[in-house]
């Protein structure tokens, strides 16, 4: 389906609709304005069907999830093309507005999971994001545990979990599962427990591997 972008270049020659804005930058308001009807758009049949039939026409989820964007542009009173431009250097212009970045960061999510749940289909799609709910809470309960440690231990941790993160892909693995980081989180709070901060602690990689993970995703930490 064309964008309206398109047909209004058609209506004016190919030449800008002066009376759209196209200059300068988009304010908050303007911005979680597009946010609130894009996830709105999204939610609706209709367009889950157009991003569906993109996909089986062998074209780019994203392509058709940008045409909306460029239609809801047009109803604000915005160049499609400069509000794409402006959705570029939101991330610049707005860096210090907490509150927006989030709704920003929430947005590029949904399309996100807009475009994958039309690549995937509506029940691997479901399957999936049972899996990432699950993962998330995994995450919030150990995140929840390590807060029960002084804030210097607590930074060890994360030192440590991003160096085994990076031995594991250095080595040509794939990047270490929620599982793993359970199992790496639930060894160092056991070590913690019974020996303290591990920031004295010499670590060196157990080859050796373990139930349900790859071999040598379980550290060893000596003392």
């Amino acid at each position: 389906m064309a964008s309206y972008y398109n047909w209004a270049g058609g209506i004016f020659g190919g030449q800008p609709n002066l009376d759209l804005q196209s200059e300068g930058m988009l304010t908050k308001e303007q911005l979680l304005q597009l946010f609130r009807d894009f996830s709105s758009v999204l939610d609706q049949p209709e367009t889950k069907s157009r991003i569906a039939d993109a996909i089986k026409d062998e074209q780019e989820a994203v392509n058709v999830t940008t045409e909306i964007q460029e239609e809801l542009f047009l109803k604000m009173g915005v160049d499609p093309k400069f509000g794409i431009e402006c959705l570029g250097k939101v991330n610049t212009v707005y860096s210090d507005d907490r509150d927006l970045m989030i709704q920003f960061y929430q947005f590029v999510s949904r399309e996100e999971m807009a475009c994958e749940e039309a690549e995937l289909g509506p029940e691997a799609f479901a399957r999936k994001m049972e899996e990432v709910k699950k993962s998330q809470q995994q995450q919030r309960g150990m995140l929840q545990q390590l807060r029960a440690f002084p804030v210097d231990q607590q930074q060890a941790f994360f030192q440590m979990l991003q160096s085994k993160m990076h031995e594991v892909q250095s080595e040509g693995g794939a990047a270490m599962t929620t599982q793993e980081i359970q199992e790496f989180f639930q060894h160092q709070q056991t070590l913690l427990q019974r020996k303290g901060s591990p920031s004295s602690q010499q670590y060196t990689p157990d080859n050796s591997g373990t139930s349900g993970t790859r071999p040598g995703s379980q550290p060893k930490f000596y003392g």
